[in-house]
């Protein structure tokens, strides 16, 4: 839409911003997993890496003035998320890792 582009930049940076704190809780866990699900979960965090990557790349581009850069940038990352969220969910889901019986 026109007249966004200051927007999604600005998105794009506070969703970077959160990064950090998300990475320390996913180490945190991932450091308590099984050997399976651990592989699982390092699979899960390099996706991550690779998305983070992408919306760098696409908030470099957007700064730069290349907006159609920057989407394509963005649609890699969120492929790279999709990814991310199937694996987390398998972690958690299939493998239940984190879950715990109803008291």
């Amino acid at each position: 839409m026109p007249g966004t582009h200051r927007a999604t930049a600005t998105l794009t940076a506070v969703e970077l911003a959160g990064v950090a704190p998300a990475a320390v809780a996913g180490w945190a866990d991932w450091a308590d997993l099984p050997p399976e699900q651990a592989r699982v979960g390092l699979v899960h965090a390099a996706s991550n890496v690779a998305a983070v990557a992408c919306y760098a790349a696409s908030l470099a581009a957007r700064l730069r003035g290349r907006s159609a850069r920057g989407r394509l940038w963005a649609l890699s990352g969120m492929a790279a998320v999709a990814v991310s969220g199937a694996l987390g969910g398998h972690v958690a889901y299939r493998q239940a890792v984190g879950a715990h019986p109803a008291a």
